[in-house]
């Protein structure tokens, strides 16, 4: 692959499913991810957890969307937009939330790996979020919740990097899948409001792609401007 400069520009990490999420300087990379990325999900009587759209596993909650969460040296706190902060764990955020939601939920915990929907780790280039800014205006990666945001190199460059290692700081990914995306793109969450909708277009254009999937293959700690080698 050719030795382009590329840098991590962006580590966010989503310590609640679907809730917003918060920006890093550092994180360690385990073998699930960024370490407490997706830890937990809301989850109703059935099993399902809230999210954006309708599945298996998923139930659409739009609601989740008014809530924030970040990691905190006793645990994660979650935060709703309209006041008010909650510890996970405690019985008043499931009140709270089910209030919300209109049904009975509980935060619940991972036993074994994160509530992400396919991969491990998600990431996208700088440049492919200008194509998408040059067509439609904006290029706020709040829509696509991306874990890596990554500096250098061409629109979709990401993408060919299928099946190919990285080596970024002191851990080693794969690239193992292109990204589908859904309705959530044009949900506001996260602190974002989107004016243009995307996914129409996208789906037209790119066939809904957009971003990658990486698996870990090496855990270690992941910095901003750690730079990326292509293997």
């Amino acid at each position: 692959m050719a030795d382009l400069l590329i840098t991590v520009a962006s580590l966010r990490r989503f310590p609640v499913k679907s809730m917003g999420g918060e920006d890093l300087e550092w994180v360690e990379l385990d073998a699930h991810g960024l370490h407490g990325d997706r830890r937990y999900a809301v989850r109703d009587h059935d099993g399902r957890l809230a999210s954006g759209k309708n599945t298996r596993r998923f139930r659409r909650r739009d609601a989740i969307f008014e809530y924030s969460a970040s990691t905190t040296m006793d645990g994660v706190l979650v935060t709703g937009a309209r006041g008010g902060r909650w510890d996970v764990g405690d019985a008043a955020l499931a009140a709270e939330l089910s209030a919300a939601m209109n049904t009975s939920v509980e935060v619940t915990a991972s036993t074994a790996e994160s509530f992400q929907d396919r991969g491990s780790v998600s990431l996208i280039s700088d440049a492919s979020l200008r194509w998408c800014a040059q067509r439609w205006g904006d290029a706020d990666p709040r829509r696509l919740r991306s874990n890596l945001i990554l500096a250098g190199g061409e629109a979709f460059s990401e993408e060919r990097w299928l099946g190919h290692e990285l080596r970024i700081g002191e851990a080693r990914l794969r690239v193992v899948e292109r990204i589908p995306r859904c309705r959530m793109i044009d949900v506001a969450q996260d602190g974002f409001v989107p004016d243009v909708p995307w996914l129409i277009e996208l789906t037209r254009i790119r066939q809904m792609y957009l971003g990658v999937y990486a698996e870990v293959l090496v855990p270690g700690i992941l910095r901003k401007g750690d730079r990326l080698t292509v293997c």
